[in-house]
């Protein structure tokens, strides 16, 4: 198991999917995330709106545009459309979360709270990391272009160092 920028991703899904409770809404799904005992700042402060299926869990979200949120060390990308179910304490079936983890974007699909050591393990297929709750209590800000760069193989030629790559 190694540290893993997915359980940010994780999270993100997973404030979409609690913030509605069955309408499209705008600006409410931070403060709903808590109702599912998952922490507010799963999600960027960008959502334009979301469904969710209070019935099944189901959730769709919707970003103004996507973007990319440090938390600590960890860059998450969110793309401008996240899907997901969520439960008591967990999300399941994520898309449109990816976390940097050395070179590589990694999916993250899946995230459960563990209230009592206060962490969120974060799923990235069979790979996981666990973080700090704590890391998600207030509602992050989006950013557009912080980690555009480093995204795909010109990021990772870039990084490298291996051939100039122009900013985008």
């Amino acid at each position: 198991m190694s540290p893993l920028p997915l359980l940010v991703v994780l999270f993100a899904a997973a404030a979409v999917t609690a913030a509605a409770g069955g309408a499209s809404l705008n600006g409410a799904a931070n403060d709903l995330l808590p109702k599912y005992g998952l922490p507010k700042g799963l999600i960027p402060d960008c959502v334009a709106s979301y469904t969710f299926d209070e019935e099944s869990g189901a959730f769709e979200i919707h970003l103004a545009n996507t973007c990319y949120v440090h938390f600590g060390s960890h860059l998450v990308y969110y793309e401008k459309t996240i899907t997901g179910k969520i439960s008591e304490g967990r999300i399941s079936d994520l898309t449109g979360v990816q976390a940097k983890k050395l070179f590589l974007w990694v999916y993250v699909t899946g995230m459960v709270a563990h209230p009592d050591k206060g962490t969120i393990e974060f799923q990235a297929g069979f790979i996981s990391e666990s973080l700090s709750a704590s890391m998600f209590d207030e509602v992050p800000t989006c950013g557009s272009g912080v980690g555009a760069q480093l995204r795909g193989a010109a990021g990772v030629i870039g990084e490298l160092g291996l051939l100039p790559v122009a900013q985008a």
